[in-house]
């Protein structure tokens, strides 16, 4: 018998593999199908791009089932996407926030509608090529803490993690291109050739995706902390909180940082390196593993950035977070992940800082 998140599994149980083209969720496929599974993937299509993103991904989906002997499904959920990551996407950056699709987009996306579909299809699990551990429970680092992907996973509702697998988790990211290069032609061409974006509908940088709705480039004033003007810049939307570049700050001898961004005046808050340093944080649109309403745990306050130990208080379904050490350069409309060791306890959105 075989054994996922806590529950044995008699008899040969269906898998559905989120197939994304690149070699981690291929190589998902293979290592679930040599340990006996029934093995289906399924491509999610979110987007009408028509610089032949879907038709090359789709490609190398076709010549890895091939070789494995799997069918595949094509998921659309362009509409869906759409209203609720791409537009999200392009608002929180007009409304002078910055935003974190792919947390969006787990959660709406890959682990709700894509979940739903494959359950619908009969599998027992959805798996992925995602870097996270997760008992059906929580979620936990992966081993691997520099492809370690809990972050962005922390707001998949609770009810979903029971139906989650990820083969990868114990892997490293050069063990995964060995295995894949060492099977075949088809995953050595996926090897040298397609590693999945970030942001999958982002070909360049975000502007230019903004550009297509808005009129980002309009001249405004920068000032400093106490309201004087102090210099130009190109338009708000070009700026998030902690960027040093892009704008002039007269008579300045020492670099400066974006410290707040005003859409209503299209003017930006500068200050040295000290003013970005914030000591609490609120956040909102909670999604919590645990019961618990004051613990103690460390959050990390933006994808990549450290561990920082804190007191968290939650009330009226906001967490107030008390940060033992001072952090630098946290934005509105990033996410706090709040972490006991490797254990995601849960996650919320940055909507204040102090």
């Amino acid at each position: 018998m075989m054994e996922r998140n806590g529950i044995l599994l008699s008899g040969k149980k269906k898998i559905m593999v989120g197939m994304s083209g690149g070699i981690d969720s291929s190589v998902t496929a293979y290592m679930l199908q040599k340990e006996g599974y029934e093995v289906e993937g399924v491509y999610l299509k979110l987007h009408d791009r028509t610089d032949g993103y879907h038709e090359t991904n789709l490609e190398y989906i076709d010549n890895v089932t091939k070789f494995l002997n799997i069918k595949y499904h094509i998921l659309d959920k362009t509409e869906t996407f759409g209203e609720e990551v791409y537009d999200y996407f392009v608002n929180s950056y007009i409304e002078g926030t910055t935003p974190n699709p792919c947390v969006k987009c787990n959660r709406q996306i890959k682990f709700g509608a894509m979940l739903d579909f494959a359950k619908e299809q009969g599998a027992s699990f959805l798996a992925t090529g995602h870097y996270a551990k997760t008992d059906g429970n929580f979620f936990y680092e992966a081993d691997d803490k520099s492809k370690d992907q809990s972050y962005f996973l922390s707001q998949v509702k609770k009810e979903a993690l029971a139906f989650m697998m990820f083969p990868l988790s114990t892997y490293k990211k050069e063990d995964i291109v060995k295995l894949g290069a060492s099977l075949d032609d088809v995953y050595k061409k996926i090897t040298e050739g397609n590693e999945s974006q970030e942001i999958c509908f982002v070909d360049t940088v975000y502007t230019d995706v903004i550009k297509k709705h808005a009129n980002i480039d309009f001249p405004g004033k920068v000032l400093d902390e106490e309201g004087n003007v102090v210099g130009d810049h190109k338009g708000y939307m070009h700026y998030t909180i902690g960027k040093r570049r892009g704008f002039t700050v007269h008579g300045a001898h020492v670099p400066h940082f974006v410290t707040k961004i005003n859409p209503e005046d299209n003017t930006i808050i500068v200050g040295k390196k000290d003013a970005l340093e914030i000591n609490g944080v609120e956040a909102d649109n909670l999604n919590m593993y645990i019961e618990e309403k004051v613990f103690t745990c460390t959050v990390k306050l933006r994808y990549r950035s450290i561990s920082i130990p804190c007191k968290v208080k939650i009330k009226d379904e906001k967490a107030y977070i008390n940060l033992d050490e001072a952090a630098f350069g946290v934005a509105d409309g990033q996410l706090a992940v709040f972490y006991d060791n490797d254990k995601v306890l849960g996650s919320g959105w940055i909507q204040a800082t102090k």
